[in-house]
C-alpha cells in the first residue's frame, strides 16, 4: 500500500515522536542522515529541535509520508535559500524512508511527491541536495533525476579513518 504524503502537517506529539523515531531507526540502520549508529532519541532530539524551529520560522517547509497505519514513515525537509542570489533553489534534507519500508518503493514515491512540492512552490526552479557517498545513494537520487555537480572529498568523517566524499545533487524543474 503506498504511503499518504502531507506537506506542512499539523506539528503534534504525535508527529514529533514519529519523527524523531524515524530518524533514530533510519540512523541505527546505517542511513546517512547525519548520525552514525548507535543513537537514541536524546543524541537525535537537538537536531529536530532545530528542525521544528526552522519549519516554525517559515525557513523549512516538512513533507511527511505515512504508512497504513497512520505512522511517520518517511520525511523530506525543504529549505528556502536567504541569500537574495539563491532564492530560486532550495535545499532538500533529512530525506528518510523507514527501514521496514525499504525495497518497497517508497523511497521513489518520496522524491516524486518532495518534486511535485517544490514545483507547486512559486519562483523555484531547482532542488540541491548533498549526500554522503560510500553509500550508493547517490546512485538512487541520480536514477530519480538528479544529477552530480559537485564532490568534496573526505568531507565527512564517519569515524576514525573513515572519510567520505560530500556529494552535492542537483535537480533543475524547469527544461
Amino acid at each position: 500500500m503506498p504511503l499518504t504524503f502531507e506537506l506542512d502537517p499539523r506539528i503534534d506529539p504525535a508527529l514529533r515522536d514519529g519523527v524523531l523515531t524515524l530518524w533514530t531507526d533510519v540512523s541505527n540502520a546505517g542511513g546517512s542522515v547525519g548520525f552514525v549508529p548507535p543513537v537514541t532519541p536524546d543524541d537525535i532530539r537537538p537536531e529536530w529541535v532545530k528542525h521544528l524551529t526552522a519549519v516554525a520560522e517559515g525557513r523549512t517547509r516538512l513533507l511527511v509520508g505515512r504508512d497504513e497505519d497512520g505512522a511517520v514513515a518517511a520525511t523530506a525537509f525543504i529549505t528556502h535559500n536567504t541569500h537574495r542570489l539563491m532564492r530560486h533553489w532550495v535545499w532538500l534534507y533529512t530525506v528518510m524512508v523507514h527501514p521496514r519500508h525499504q525495497g518497497k518503493g517508497y523511497g521513489r514515491d518520496l522524491m516524486a511527491a518532495t518534486e511535485a512540492a517544490v514545483r507547486g512552490l512559486d519562483g523555484i526552479d531547482a532542488i540541491r541536495l548533498t549526500c554522503r557517498g560510500g553509500t550508493g545513494v547517490d546512485r538512487f537520487y541520480a536514477s530519480c533525476g538528479y544529477k552530480e555537480v559537485g564532490r568534496v572529498p573526505d568531507a565527512i568523517r564517519v569515524a576514525d579513518g573513515d572519510d567520505r566524499d560530500d556529494i552535492i545533487m542537483y535537480l533543475p524543474l524547469t527544461p
